[in-house]
């Protein structure tokens, strides 16, 4: 069974740092992507950032392009999400994901296949 657990959310000023950390389990072989979306009541569920942890490739949606970088460490079966320069429209909460594979397409970043889901961490940035 997967299981994806998200950690390391909280409150934070404009322009600071949050790390948010995602901990995988249940996969059988090192062939799946993991994605952060983020969702806000009254707005659509947003895919942020992906990373495929066969190949290492990384999508990032053009707000975020330049302040958040993904990563993966394989002996943790970990993904971050580093947050800097954080601003107010950051303010989400923040889902841990995994499906067969990433893509981007006309500035969106999305999973295919399955797609499993963590529960979220708030992340709110005040002004």
């Amino acid at each position: 069974e997967v299981q994806l657990v998200e950690s390391g959310g909280g409150l934070v000023q404009a322009g600071g740092s949050l790390r948010l950390s995602c901990s995988a389990s249940g996969f059988t072989s090192g062939d799946y992507a993991i994605a952060w979306f983020r969702h806000v009541p009254g707005k659509e569920r947003e895919g942020v950032s992906s990373i495929s942890i066969a190949d290492g490739s990384t999508h990032y949606i053009d707000s975020v392009k330049g302040r958040f970088t993904i990563s993966s460490d394989s002996a943790k079966n970990t993904v971050y999400l580093q947050m800097n320069r954080l601003k107010p429209e950051d303010t989400s909460v923040y889902y841990c994901a995994a499906g067969a594979d990433t893509a981007e397409a006309m500035g969106v970043v999305y999973l295919l296949g399955n797609v499993y889901w963590g529960r979220g961490t708030q992340v709110t940035v005040s002004s």
